[in-house]
């Protein structure tokens, strides 16, 4: 599982790196019968954004990991794309969209981590 974890760290770097909104991470393993093991889930703030956040965790992870998604979906409709790695499904929305679908809580069984966002450098 210890490749598990690095991807998923791996894809929350990258998502961190090129500001990612409200970065979640669930763990899944506990479900019984679950497709993965986890969720990435986070929003952009424009369909260049989301595109932008997609390309970043594809070209990391690969650089890195050698990995690519066996499947990926919404390339091309900048609301909501998904990245799915096998073990680690990525969800990358627009903010309407994240909050409409509410995937935090249909998977709440789950053992959720928010992940802190750096503060702005114009923030003081």
């Amino acid at each position: 599982m210890l490749k598990t974890e690095e991807l998923v760290n791996k894809i929350i770097e990258a998502l961190e790196d090129n500001k990612a909104h409200q970065i979640i991470k669930i763990d899944l393993r506990q479900i019984e019968n679950c497709f993965c093991s986890f969720f990435v889930i986070c929003h952009g703030t424009s369909g260049t954004h989301i595109a932008g956040l997609t390309d970043a965790v594809e070209e990391k992870v690969k650089k890195e990991l050698g990995d690519s998604p066996f499947h990926a979906e919404g390339l091309n409709t900048s609301r909501w794309t998904v990245l799915d790695y096998g073990d680690v499904v990525v969800h990358i929305f627009d903010k309407e969209l994240r909050d409409y679908y509410q995937l935090e809580e249909f998977w709440g069984d789950g053992i959720s981590e928010e992940i802190p966002e750096e503060p702005s450098e114009n923030k003081r």
